[in-house]
């Protein structure tokens, strides 16, 4: 079966991979109190593996397709990668839940605009008005806080480390689709993982604790349900095309938000339902350049 045969079958992948991504935050969200970050980042690393070799197995890419000519190129990409893991969950720990997805909505924006100088591609009106969206988004959900010196130093620091994850997933982003050209999506996923795992277990002096009962299912659970995202995107992209399946991704945005009222009982703020259209047109923006641009090529 080719790209784009079954969009059906696509759009159901990409919605299940958020829904699995959002079991995986509110796994993370749910021990960030009691597991130092680094412990976390490792357990969900390493239980990520698993379903990964799994599914790189049955698709004849272990160990072949983990060859590679660009090792330095992955290694950058993994860096990037890692950091953001570690950024996202500091955030997670300190903000809602839909506020840190939310802001991680900025990558693809951030990517845009960053390929300009980093792959040598135009600077177009698209990119640019969505990235002044995208930050007005932000703005406006902090401004209230900040402006009136409201917000706690907590919630300041998780505020830049949620805008820190998102403009090194923008970096992370840009040099995956600079492997994307020569190297397997499989090779450059489990690259990424494993570099977490070991970059977590540089950690491992500042002091873990042992994990058991609910603590450890938690910590299990992150790493499945970040393994199982990644599988359920990658095939939602075999068999729907991308401009199909892009409107999807922002129900994404719903679990978390869903998460926050009914299973950690946080209350949503005027100023982040001013930031979700927000944040969102400036991805959509983005999104729909992409696919004016997609649908040029393919008009021959």
């Amino acid at each position: 079966m080719k790209t784009g045969d079954h969009p059906p079958l696509g759009i159901t992948l990409r919605v299940l991979s958020g829904l699995l991504f959002a079991g995986m935050v509110i796994c993370v969200k749910a021990v960030s109190e009691a597991v130092p970050l680094g412990e976390i980042v490792f357990f969900r690393s390493a239980f990520a593996i698993i379903p990964l070799v799994i599914f790189l197995w049955l698709r004849r890419e272990f160990p072949q397709g983990l060859a590679t000519k660009r090792p330095f190129d992955h290694l950058l990409r993994a860096s990037f990668g890692a950091l953001a893991l570690f950024a996202s969950f500091a955030a997670i720990a300190r903000l809602n839940l839909a506020e840190a997805v939310l802001i991680a909505q900025l990558s693809p924006v951030l990517m845009a605009v960053g390929a300009v100088w980093l792959l040598g591609e135009r600077l177009t009106i698209w990119r640019a008005c969505g990235l002044m969206l995208g930050f007005a988004g932000v703005v406006a959900m902090v401004w209230p806080e900040i402006g009136t010196g409201g917000a706690s130093d907590a919630r300041l620091i998780g505020l830049l480390l949620a805008l820190m994850s998102a403009i090194l997933g923008a970096l992370a982003l840009i040099m995956v689709r600079s492997l994307n050209r020569t190297e397997s999506p499989g090779a450059i996923a489990l690259y990424f993982v494993i570099a977490s795992m070991f970059g977590a277990l540089l950690t491992l002096p500042i002091g873990w604790v042992m994990p058991s009962g609910w603590t450890l299912i938690m910590l299990v659970g992150a790493g499945v349900f970040g393994g199982f995202a990644h599988i359920a995107m990658t095939l939602a992209f075999r068999y729907a095309e991308a401009t199909r399946l892009a409107p999807f991704e922002y129900i994404a945005l719903l679990w978390p938000l869903l998460a926050d009222l009914l299973v950690f009982k946080l209350p949503l703020s005027t100023s982040f339902l001013l930031a979700v259209p927000l944040v969102l047109l400036g991805a959509a923006i983005a999104t729909l350049e992409k696919s004016q641009i997609l649908q040029r090529k393919a008009a021959p």
